[in-house]
């Protein structure tokens, strides 16, 4: 525990943010998880042949995307970017204030999705698009004159970047729902397909990974060489993906954009793997077996985006790239990660002055993140089933049993904090 601590906060407490301005968006992202598979479970029989448009599909990919994902890149970004740039945490003022906004319009978008009510959808998404620019402005304020980390930094300058290319295409997709007059759907949709996943919430994975597995491995940090390349060759195929999304030269644009994003996966990996062997915790459990699982969805994602991209005729390959990139990369990854960090930093948090911090160990409920990750890695291999076999009532069981996964995991986090403030109350 001390030393994952003490590479945590590089010798400055001051950068740890109060305990409940980061660990509520923690929570709300472990709610929107089973919220997120229960409105699958409701869609399920439209999810497999599902092509845009309004609905539940919708609504439950929006709930993983802005209330599991997005939820946690809020939390995560705002603790973990001033450690990479060593300057002070921003404001938790108005972190707290993007909380209480940010929450319940998630909420309201998600349900105009689903029933489905453009109007607020529309008001959700404003309301969305707002929050993510105040967070993005502490962001690029606490980013600018970094000292450290270089390709940390890197990789969140880029993230935010493609931030502003996601809430542009997500603003200019509600208009049309409204049938307010807006720029092509079709390319709105291409940017938006491309930038959330592979650019925001992606560059936000592989930047802030190389922070969080060295801490947990207590490894040495990859090489900024190889993080700067690997941001580089990212942001280049973002950017081919970027071009392609206007109709210039589509095809041959598209495949190579997928061969820098390969490329850049193929030397994250590698940093990754060098990491974890050279470190000295060896045993790093289920999360890390779902950290791997998001990893290897990563790398078929792209598989699938080639196929995509060349057209390939695979039945349902939209709904093959949509489970690979969301489902078994970002949120395998995201969860694995979570299961770490909520943990660690209660425990943190609840060290007295001259008092030691308990260890992760003790504030944490290992039953439930055991049922969590069978019902997980079920879910998501029951999916793939249905997809399969074009089975409506297969993915309807298979949502169920990942909305039985999330329950678990909302029980180790009520857990966890609320052990916390049994903590914080014998120190007060």
């Amino acid at each position: 525990m001390s030393a994952g601590a003490s590479v945590f906060l590089g010798g400055a407490r001051g950068r740890l943010l109060p305990a409940w301005t980061t660990l509520r968006f923690f929570a709300a992202a472990v709610v929107f998880h089973l919220f997120a598979w229960l409105a699958l479970a409701a869609g399920a029989a439209q999810w497999l042949a599902f092509s845009g448009g309004l609905g539940w599909p919708l609504a439950a990919l929006h709930l993983l995307t802005l209330g599991v994902l997005g939820m946690t890149a809020l939390g995560a970004g705002a603790q973990l970017v001033p450690v990479a740039t060593r300057r002070a945490a921003p404001g938790h003022s108005l972190l707290s204030a993007i909380w209480w906004v940010y929450t319940p319009s998630v909420a309201v978008l998600a349900l105009g999705m689903g029933w489905p009510q453009p109007q607020w959808l529309a008001a959700g998404a404003v309301a969305v698009a707002l929050c993510f620019l105040g967070w993005g402005a502490l962001m690029l304020r606490n980013l600018h004159g970094g000292r450290g980390m270089p390709g940390v930094t890197a990789h969140g300058w880029a993230a935010l970047a493609s931030l502003a290319v996601v809430l542009a295409s997500a603003l200019s997709l509600a208009a049309t729902w409204l049938g307010l007059p807006a720029p092509s759907r079709t390319t709105a949709v291409a940017l938006h397909l491309v930038f959330a996943p592979f650019g925001f919430m992606g560059l936000l994975a592989l930047g802030l990974a190389y922070i969080l597995v060295p801490m947990f491995a207590l490894a040495e940090s990859p090489r900024e060489r190889d993080q700067l390349a690997s941001c580089a060759l990212a942001v280049g195929g973002l950017g081919l993906a970027g071009a392609a999304a206007f109709g210039l030269a589509p095809i041959p644009l598209r495949v190579a954009a997928i061969a820098c994003g390969a490329l850049a996966t193929a030397l994250h990996l590698r940093t990754m793997r060098n990491a974890l062997r050279s470190g000295m915790r060896q045993e790093l459990g289920r999360s890390f077996v779902l950290v791997r699982i998001g990893w290897a969805g990563l790398a078929g994602s792209l598989v699938l985006a080639l196929a995509l991209a060349l057209e390939w005729p695979v039945p349902r390959l939209e709904a093959w790239f949509g489970l690979a990139v969301i489902g078994v990369w970002l949120l395998s990854f995201v969860l694995g990660m979570l299961q770490r960090i909520l943990p660690f930093l209660s425990a943190m948090h609840a060290a007295g002055a001259g008092r030691r911090a308990p260890t992760p160990s003790s504030l944490t409920h290992e039953r439930a993140l055991a049922i969590h990750f069978w019902c997980h890695v079920t879910a998501l291999g029951g999916l793939a089933a249905a997809i399969a076999l074009d089975s409506a009532w297969v993915a309807t069981a298979a949502a169920a049993v990942g909305a039985a996964g999330a329950a678990a995991f909302c029980w180790f986090a009520a857990v966890v904090l609320a052990r916390l403030a049994k903590k914080k109350a014998t120190l007060s």
